[in-house]
């Protein structure tokens, strides 16, 4: 008597579908903003960062594993592009008291609250790795583990920064003298749901370019 046929395994690393896919990726738009923000110090800047990295996120999608943190994986294609740039002097460097997103940290009934914006002025007073850092465990609620994978440095180092980062900032806060004046920072939504519309229409015409 022959035996029934074994039930196909699961395939624990199946590619999302592009909709499943899109769906992550728009959730991390406002995280890639903040993170580009607080690279590049300029909401431009920021924005041309974030669509970037969502052009080439939608590109190589069939590389992303189900169930693995689509912020991680982001967050590393935006600090390679950004460093990319930096090499070739797109960025200068030009800071903005506006590079945390207040969608990371506090709701939106704060957003016109000034000590919401002394913080944000607090936080470019940081050195850079130290303010990456911060972002990234403390506003971007990564782990140690994955802000460390995202910087490509040690755990330990991770932990070093973060922790410095954080009695700096607290020393900032309580002497209230900032290099930066105060200003409103810009909406997190601004003009970012069209980025989502145009990923194919942008990957489309570049890998069109590069045939």
């Amino acid at each position: 008597m022959a035996r029934p046929a074994a039930a196909p395994r699961p395939q624990e690393n199946e590619s999302l579908s592009d909709g499943e896919f899109k769906a992550l990726l728009a959730g991390v738009i406002p995280h890639l903003r903040a993170y580009g923000r607080s690279l590049s110090g300029n909401p431009d800047l920021a924005d041309d960062l974030t669509q970037d990295t969502m052009v080439k996120a939608w590109a190589s999608r069939a590389r992303f594993e189900r169930g693995t943190s689509i912020k991680a994986w982001t967050f590393v294609i935006l600090r390679n592009t950004f460093l990319s740039q930096m090499r070739r002097n797109k960025f200068h460097g030009e800071y903005d008291e506006t590079t945390v997103e207040r969608t990371l940290s506090t709701p939106a009934s704060q957003e016109d609250s000034g000590e919401m914006a002394d913080l944000q002025r607090a936080l470019m007073e940081l050195p850079q790795d130290q303010r990456e850092a911060l972002i990234l465990v403390g506003a971007g609620g990564l782990s140690y583990e994955e802000a460390a994978q995202i910087c490509d440095c040690a755990l330990g180092t991770m932990k070093s920064r973060v922790s410095r980062a954080r009695t700096a900032l607290e020393e900032i806060m309580d002497r209230g003298q900032f290099s930066q004046r105060r200003s409103d920072a810009v909406p997190a939504s601004e003009a970012m749901d069209a980025i989502m519309d145009s990923v194919e229409e942008i990957t489309a015409r570049r890998e069109a370019a590069n045939r």
